[in-house]
């Protein structure tokens, strides 16, 4: 694959998998069919036990730019971060290895990054549920192609949407700049994309997002976001939000004397709270209710929800998310 003048490719995209199963095969086609030349591929096998496996290690020893490193399973951050150790691009994306891209989708990136000299470039996205039906990520009613922006207005106008998910597998980032902020992602938390996102956007100097669709996500059961939990398991997830919305906290109040943190920006951190509340109501297990309550509470989040609230809108679901919980709320 052809390079740039020093030799190194334009991107690398590291691929996390995990028993990506029969879904492998057309993700890998759709990275193949790239347009862009210079690339090089980091597929992470976090401990496969299928046969995506051996899919991955056969499409490196018959494509130079391909590399595999297997390592036990630990886990979607720790894949994304053994990638980033010994990536080589000057831009770094993260698909994910049972979705598809347009083939146009990183000639297109990287085009617009170079023509601005770019930190960060985002694009448009598809939902694709069973059956083939689609729909855009964000409306484009709600949002249109954008100039060059810095990375926390950016951040402010899609969350602005209500249509935005803090995803990394939207965009192409700045190798040399994640390396600089040392940004890794955070093991063991599941939508680690959330705080890793917010973090690098405090610090861009130059975002673009094109409206075109040029990512394909496909929503299926198994995901993360879509799996149904009850009980301890539920307890454990909701966990993970109550640590998300302190870091995303934690961002604001370090970044606060640096950039402006618009209302936007602390209202995502009670948005993600408020998911706790939803839970601890679609919970059938009075146990465990009590024991995502107690976490809730422990944590410190209601003093934190309250502290980000803005809107008449949020500040009224939170009043009354809170109303709900103190009557529910055993001590």
């Amino acid at each position: 694959m052809p390079h740039s003048e020093d030799g190194l490719p334009s991107l690398s995209v590291i691929v996390p998998m995990y028993n990506a199963g029969k879904s492998f095969r057309a993700f890998m086609e759709s990275l193949l069919a790239q347009r862009l030349q210079s690339l090089e591929i980091i597929i992470v096998n976090d401990g496969s036990t299928d046969e995506s496996a051996e899919m991955a290690h056969r499409y490196a020893a018959s494509h130079s730019h391909i590399q595999v490193i297997d390592q036990p399973n630990g886990g979607v951050s720790r894949a994304r971060n053994a990638g980033l150790a010994i990536a080589r691009g000057r831009y770094v994306t993260f698909p994910d290895a049972d979705d598809t891209l347009s083939s146009a989708m990183y000639s297109t990136l990287i085009a617009m990054a170079d023509a601005d000299d770019l930190d960060v470039v985002q694009c448009n996205a598809e939902r694709v549920f069973t059956g083939g039906r689609t729909k855009p990520l964000i409306p484009t009613d709600r949002l249109r192609s954008t100039d060059v922006l810095d990375g926390p207005a950016w951040l402010s106008k899609a969350l602005a949407t209500n249509r935005y998910l803090h995803v990394v597998w939207m965009g192409i980032y700045r190798l040399s700049l994640i390396r600089q902020l040392d940004l890794q992602f955070e093991p063991g938390l599941h939508h680690q994309d959330i705080p890793w996102t917010t973090e690098l956007m405090m610090n861009v100097k130059r975002v673009r997002y094109t409206d075109e669709i040029l990512y394909s996500y496909y929503v299926h059961d198994q995901s993360i976001s879509n799996r149904k939990r009850t009980g301890e398991k539920n307890v454990a997830y909701q966990r993970h939000y109550l640590k998300i919305a302190r870091m995303l906290d934690e961002i604001n109040q370090r970044y606060r004397d640096k950039v402006k943190i618009s209302p936007e920006l602390h209202r995502q951190v009670t948005k993600e709270a408020l998911t706790v509340c939803h839970a601890i109501r679609r919970e059938p297990e009075e146990q465990a209710r009590q024991a995502i309550i107690a976490d809730l509470f422990a944590t410190g989040t209601p003093g934190r929800m309250v502290r980000n609230a803005r809107g008449v809108r949020q500040w009224y679901q939170l009043l009354l998310w809170l109303g709900r919980i103190w009557r529910w709320r055993k001590r």
